[in-house]
């Protein structure tokens, strides 16, 4: 890493050297020249470097000389280039009065020459200046007509420029396809000018594009890219992109990755308080807490952005936040409030809506380059002036009768305005109590669909613990209802009640992991079950767990290895002895004898990970994709052991509401390994 600082900064001292050689030598040149139009020529070139490397109050006295002495000998090209570097260095100044007055001489002066190359670079810069001050339709035309010549002629640098600026005007005029088309044609530009920053912007530029379009793969890659390009140290860039691609990926419901890159960055721009990227952060991770039902998270997070988004009067977040919080309160059955937040959302949606260029009000002719516009501009200006002398005269004339006119008129004119006030004053309040009434209506109608939803849940669960308790559990109670019977009544021997112990105890194992499974199903399907973390010993839950099945192990001649280490989890530890008794249950069903058992535990990036190892008949890949899902999935044990289908989505469940995550290795007839990772101290 040193090295390569050293040869940037090397590179960097040798190129700014390079430079100065080359003024120097200019200047140099420039000194000795006594041939008027060669002094001139070798002015602009000084001008050129100069520019290029931001010296412009310095260019400046080259131009003024320069301008002078092109003026004496009537060097009408030397006039042209130096009065469009001067409009260059006034337009990087925002002078745009002096701006636009020079690339208007220096164009005609172009003109009169002929120089196509020469005009064409001067509109690229009015397209320029005009887009950034939001005339995107003239601004488009200049930058249009400048294209053709600059591809004719290689220009990279300036084309880049030029599809940059078309790209900018076709997004604010909502052409968002063509847009697309230029922003793409300037990113391959500068991959061949070798320019990293114009890359990372167009990838930026091209990635919102997409996420506009809904094209939410693509935006992903462009994003993606974006980080590729940007060093680990680059906080500034990182931190917008990161909750952007967040977003994305919340937008595909892939809430591991969204959350991964949403964490990232919400803590990046907390460092580096970026309050645009943090206003981002929030407000989508505030959404991902909203969809995992986590409210009082999601309202903090929602708070919080919320604050932010006002106190730097960023509007679309402010506009999504408003949205945001109608949905937490909506979730919350508080409709009363939901109702607030939906008549602050559409209030700010109105007034944005105002303020931007609707596209369906563009022709499609705006959008493309009016063969005509050069000359139209020029004879438009012929005509104004004609017409102002003719108004000039006639104006004295027309202004008396103009004044009674409007006297006479203004009294009826007032009338009307009154009347059709009174009257739209009227219909606007019948409007808004019709539409508050709509509002409630529909959030109403949403509640109780939702608890129609929940109903229908609870009674789907109902049944299906009814039919497992009326199979599964009856199943294993009977039998071992069986046996006390068989005992009670003197029907078997001292020997033969030994014999039948173990198969006593598997029965009493399994209903009572049955009866956990279940319990804690139904509580989690209900959205009762709520986690009680604390710091706990892994190795002592495993010792309790391996006895329970220790009977199990040698009826069926399974070795168990124990590899566990003694380490500290936080999470519920109720909720851990359930997962590691479903999984060392599920181990000893699906392993034959002589097969192995093997349990261990060690740290990774700050976590605990544990995993149960079985030498046993393994998992097809597709079944590997059926487990842990909501619905039951479950197969015959190597003895015809029987299952609910139930634990490993248990295990699941039990696990993530501890903030880890579970999954599984495995081969079919090689055997079968489970993870589960757990932090090891309170998640920030």
């Amino acid at each position: 890493m040193r090295k390569i600082i050293t040869l940037i900064l090397f590179l960097s001292v040798f190129f700014g050297f390079s430079q100065t050689k080359e003024i120097d030598s200019l200047s140099l040149q420039l000194a000795f020249q006594e041939s008027d139009s060669l002094k001139v020529e070798t002015s602009i070139k000084l001008i050129k470097k100069l520019y290029d490397i931001q010296e412009y109050d310095r260019a400046l006295k080259y131009i003024f000389e320069s301008e002078k002495l092109s003026s004496n000998i009537n060097y009408t090209l030397g006039i042209a280039e130096v009065t469009y570097y001067k409009s260059l260095i006034y337009a990087k100044k925002d002078d745009y009065i002096n701006a636009m007055s020079g690339y208007t001489k220096s164009k005609a002066l172009f003109g009169q020459l002929q120089d196509t190359l020469g005009i064409a670079k001067v509109n690229n810069s009015i397209g320029l200046i005009e887009i950034n001050r939001g005339n995107y339709i003239k601004g488009l035309q200049y930058s249009l007509a400048a294209i053709k010549e600059l591809e004719k002629n290689h220009l990279y640098p300036d084309l880049s420029s030029a599809y940059f600026n078309v790209a900018r005007a076709y997004y604010k005029m909502n052409a968002y396809d063509k847009a697309i088309d230029f922003y793409q044609k300037t990113l391959e530009l500068q991959k061949q000018l070798n320019n990293t920053d114009g890359i990372i912007e167009s990838n930026s530029r091209l990635a919102e594009m997409y996420s506009i379009q809904k094209e939410y793969r693509k935006s992903i890659e462009y994003y993606e890219t974006v980080l590729k390009y940007v060093e680990n140290n680059n906080d500034s860039i990182r931190g917008n992109i990161l909750p952007k691609l967040g977003g994305e990926y919340l937008k595909f419901n892939d809430y591991d990755k969204a959350a991964n890159y949403l964490l990232q960055g919400l803590a990046l721009n907390r460092k580096s308080q970026n309050k645009l990227g943090l206003t981002t952060a929030l407000n989508n991770l505030g959404e991902l807490n909203l969809r995992q039902k986590k409210l009082i998270l999601a309202e903090n997070q929602l708070q919080e952005a919320g604050a932010i988004a006002k106190s730097i009067n960023n509007k679309p977040e402010l506009l999504r936040y408003y949205g945001l919080m109608k949905s937490l309160d909506s979730a919350r059955n508080k409709f009363q409030s939901a109702f607030v937040w939906q008549r602050q959302y559409y209030h700010l949606k109105d007034s944005l809506e105002k303020k931007e260029i609707i596209k369906d009000t563009i022709s499609d002719a705006t959008l493309e380059l009016n063969p005509d516009f050069v000359s139209s501009t020029d004879t438009s200006k012929m005509e104004a002036s004609q017409g102002e002398t003719f108004l000039v005269s006639s104006k004295y004339n027309r202004l008396q009768f103009i004044f009674y006119a409007l006297l006479a008129a203004l009294a009826i004119v007032s009338t009307f305005l009154i009347l059709i006030y009174l009257k739209r004053n009227n219909s606007i309040k019948y409007t808004q109590e019709l539409e508050e009434k709509n509002i409630k209506i529909e959030l109403q109608n949403k509640a109780f669909q939702e608890q129609t939803e929940h109903l229908e849940n609870v009674n789907n669960v109902k049944d299906k613990l009814f039919s497992i308790v009326s199979h599964d559990l009856k199943d294993s109670l009977s039998s071992i209802n069986g046996f006390i019977d068989l005992l009670r009544d003197g029907s078997l021997t001292r020997e033969e009640f030994d014999n039948l112990i173990p198969e006593l105890s598997e029965n009493a194992n399994n209903a009572s992991l049955l009866l956990f499974n279940l319990l804690n199903w139904s509580k989690s399907q209900m959205q009762s079950l709520e986690p009680n973390p604390s710091l706990f010993d892994v190795q002592e839950v495993f010792e309790d767990k391996i006895k329970l099945i220790e009977q199990r192990l040698e009826s069926k001649g399974i070795d168990l290895i124990d590899h566990s280490l003694r380490d500290f989890v936080y999470a519920d530890k109720s909720m851990f002895e359930i997962v590691i008794q479903n999984l060392l249950a599920n181990a000893v069903k699906f392993c034959k004898k002589g097969d192995t058992i093997t349990v261990s535990n060690h740290i990774s990036n700050g976590s605990c990970i544990i995993s149960v190892a079985d030498t046993g008949v393994g998992i097809s890949k597709e079944n590997i994709e059926k487990l842990f899902k909501n619905n039951s999935f479950t197969t015959i044990g190597t003895k015809n052991e029987k299952g609910t289908g139930l634990g490993l989505s248990i295990c699941k469940e039990l696990v993530e509401l501890n903030h880890g995550k579970i999954w599984v290795e495995s081969n079919l007839n090689v055997g079968s390994t489970f993870y589960v990772q757990l932090p090891k101290s309170k998640p920030s």
